[in-house]
């Protein structure tokens, strides 16, 4: 049976509708409004979230030591890099294939820029060249 109250207004609603946006608004820290005619209880009057601090200036950032991944297989040298802080890597095939490197193991670092010892901020991209164990 059709409601047709809701049908005249043209208005549909659906529980799939409803309780994501109620999720939505939980997860933001909001209270949903009172229903329309209806009254709301005034939350307690919370105090605004801290500023935190502003980022520090380009050249005060702190500088990590590109580790030498030479000859590990592409998954360790991955691993290395971010045990240094190094996260923005890019990984590119060493025979110039633009093969992507799928399965990590099964690849072998034969080069990365920039070089081993070489002081980086952490946000520097870091290229790794690898080729598959398997070609020649």
């Amino acid at each position: 049976m059709r409601n047709r109250a809701v049908e005249r207004t043209g208005r549909r609603w659906s529980w799939a509708v409803t309780l994501p946006l109620l999720a939505i608004v939980t997860a933001c820290g909001a209270t949903p409004s009172a229903p329309v005619g209806g009254t709301a209880s005034s939350p307690a009057a919370t105090p605004p979230a801290p500023v935190s601090a502003p980022p520090a200036p380009a050249g005060s950032a702190e500088l990590v030591t590109v580790p030498d991944v030479s000859g590990m297989n592409h998954q360790q040298a991955q691993d290395t890099m971010q045990a240094a802080g190094l996260y923005n890597l890019r990984e590119v095939d060493g025979k110039g294939l633009g093969r992507t490197l799928v399965v990590d193991r099964n690849w072998v670092q034969v080069g990365q820029d920039p070089p081993a010892g070489t002081k980086v901020t952490p946000d520097t991209v870091i290229t790794l060249t690898a080729i598959k164990y398997t070609d020649d």
